[in-house]
């Protein structure tokens, strides 16, 4: 079975001790966590995209790996992105709009 995915571009670099780390255009890879990567964490803070619960997660599920100094350094609009990619992975089917059918 293979892991179930979704991404985003990054608007600006992520710039940490005044060296690019990864540069703006940047695709980043979520997956969408199980429940061990998810340990440690409150799925009520993930679902209000507390920074700190992003922080944590980030390297275990993206591709390339955002660190904590990484996501330290995101600038707000990727950081929305991020925590908008692991929400929809955490919301059932049922709390999802429905997909228009062609």
């Amino acid at each position: 079975m293979s892991a179930i995915t979704s991404s985003f571009t990054l608007d600006e670099a992520i710039i940490v001790g005044g060296e690019e780390k990864i540069a703006a255009g940047t695709t980043i890879t979520v997956r969408k966590p199980g429940s061990g990567e998810l340990r440690g964490l409150a799925l009520q803070n993930l679902l209000q995209l507390d920074v700190a619960s992003l922080q944590t997660l980030a390297p275990r599920i993206t591709a390339p790996v955002l660190l904590k100094p990484f996501v330290d350094a995101m600038a707000p609009s990727d950081l929305l992105q991020f925590g908008t990619e692991v929400v929809d992975f955490l919301l059932p089917k049922a709390a999802k709009p429905a997909s228009p059918t062609a």
